[in-house]
């Protein structure tokens, strides 16, 4: 029997060889990239996310000759391109882990709901994001003035012919400015752009309409979300300025935070959660759905703070992981303990809490921190969600059925700021530039966010009539039920 199986395993050996050969010989060619590239904006100041759109002065060839010439990638260019390809698959799975954490934190009677929401939150996000979102994050900011805060490139990524792969401007790193084509920066970034919004989807879950959610969803991952972004990661202003966010501490976590919190609000509590002043316990339906959910969204995480390195560099992306692993763990082990400590019985719910609070401390300076630096952020991250939770949820009396707020607002906040007091980048200048980062992302999302909100909640109404709460939303709004009984 065992040497039928090492024949097998030599023999699929052997196959994978002889497929790996072509390959090897075709990207290991010596040749030089026979298009003409265009001058782009260097930005190679190692954040995560860079400007995506051409922004030199060099005019692009003329169509004929980037029709006719070819491109020979360099065998490290492949590599790097590669890696951030993955890291976008990996940064997808995430959403999958939003899902079941959300579905199993919640009351099993709205699953079908909260399913059906973070399914159109992805189609959503990424219809919007090719169509115009990319462009207006990217907008091609090059005039060094540093008070760029809106711009477009225009609705023509999408529109694009295959004749792209020929174009140097798009397709090399001399061209481009990144170790990635224009398509992969696209779909890497397109990975995080309903990030935020499924954030918010937790903390309104049991008791919003669906329309006026996918209304809301629509407006803030085309607008809210990369309009802040641009300030960034597309060279405005606060990249002037110096602020330092590496894959979305406060650019993904806390816009979600800030939109989680102003909706919440405005929704009001479910009914039932406080009667006479005293805050009802609401139990999750399936813990054991919200630990995949946690650990799903672990995993997905190596490919969202990893692939922000935007190339496949050994010593970067390996540091990263490691921040990024560590911070999670002390999180974890944080949140747990002070559980344990504080009401005596060790709470799941609030350690799978502290692992993404360790998670989106560290997102904001992950390459910038030893692994010391990051057990640390995460242990503050963890007691910081455990205590920002029932603060919410017993003083301010605010619904978060996820504690979406805790996690994403609060430790993102605390991430963003960790820059200045951490790491390579630390110091009173930083720390100022953070702060000021912070509360103008927060300034612009909270008032959107209340724009869109009362102006859903004056037309077509933003609650669920109390009967179809009391029924939930699976019935109420879709008609069927998640678990057949």
């Amino acid at each position: 029997m065992f040497s039928k199986v090492r024949l097998w395993l030599f023999a699929a050996m052997m196959t994978m060889t002889m497929m790996a050969v072509p390959f090897s010989s075709a990207i290991a060619q010596d040749a030089e990239v026979e298009a003409t590239p265009v001058g782009a904006a260097d930005g190679s100041d190692g954040e995560a996310m860079p400007d995506g759109e051409d922004q030199g002065d060099a005019e692009a060839p003329a169509p004929e000759a980037a029709a006719s010439a070819k491109i020979v990638y360099d065998p490290r260019f492949v590599v790097d391109n590669l890696w951030v390809m993955i890291a976008g698959m990996l940064v997808f799975i995430m959403h999958l882990g939003f899902a079941t954490l959300e579905s199993g934190l919640t009351r099993s009677k709205n699953t079908v709901n909260i399913l059906f929401k973070n399914t159109m939150i992805i189609c959503i996000g990424l219809l919007t994001y090719g169509i115009m979102g990319f462009n207006l994050m990217y907008p091609g900011f090059a005039d060094g003035t540093g008070d760029e805060v809106i711009g477009f490139a225009g609705f023509g990524f999408l529109s694009q012919g295959t004749d792209i792969l020929n174009d140097a401007s798009k397709m090399t790193k001399e061209g481009y400015a990144l170790d990635m084509t224009h398509y992969t920066d696209f779909f890497f970034q397109a990975m995080f752009a309903a990030t935020c919004c499924t954030i918010v989807s937790g903390a309104v879950a049991g008791r919003i309409k669906l329309s006026s959610f996918l209304i809301f969803a629509t407006l803030f991952v085309t607008f809210s979300y990369p309009i802040t972004g641009s300030w960034k990661w597309g060279y405005g202003w606060l990249h002037d300025l110096g602020f330092y966010d590496f894959a979305g501490s406060t650019l993904v976590h806390s816009v979600g935070g800030w939109g989680a919190l102003v909706m919440a609000i405005l929704l009001g509590p479910r009914k039932g959660k406080y009667v006479d002043g005293e805050v009802k316990a609401m139990p999750a339906s399936s813990l054991p759905l919200a630990a995949i959910g946690v650990f799903l969204l672990w995993f997905g995480w190596f490919g969202f703070n990893g692939g922000s390195v935007l190339s496949a560099d050994p010593g970067k992306v390996s540091l990263v992981l490691v921040t990024t692993t560590m911070a999670a763990a002390a999180g974890g082990f944080s949140a747990a303990m002070t559980s344990w400590a504080h009401s005596s019985k060790p709470d799941l719910s609030m350690a799978l809490n502290g692992i993404l609070a360790g998670l989106v401390g560290i997102t904001a300076g992950a390459d910038l921190m030893t692994g010391l630096d990051a057990i640390l952020i995460g242990l503050i991250a963890g007691v910081l969600v455990y205590f920002t939770v029932i603060f919410v949820d017993t003083k301010l009396k605010i619904d978060d059925p996820v504690g979406a707020i805790s996690v994403h607002l609060v430790c993102g906040i605390w991430g963003t700021l960790c820059v200045g007091l951490f790491g390579a980048n630390a110091g009173m200048e930083q720390l100022k530039d953070q702060l000021t980062g912070i509360v103008a992302i927060g300034a612009f999302t909270v008032v959107f966010c209340l724009i869109v909100g009362l102006a859903l909640k004056s037309t077509v109404g933003l609650r669920v009539s109390p009967e179809e709460e009391e029924k939930g939303l699976d019935i109420g709004e879709h008609g069927m039920q998640a678990y057949a009984h």
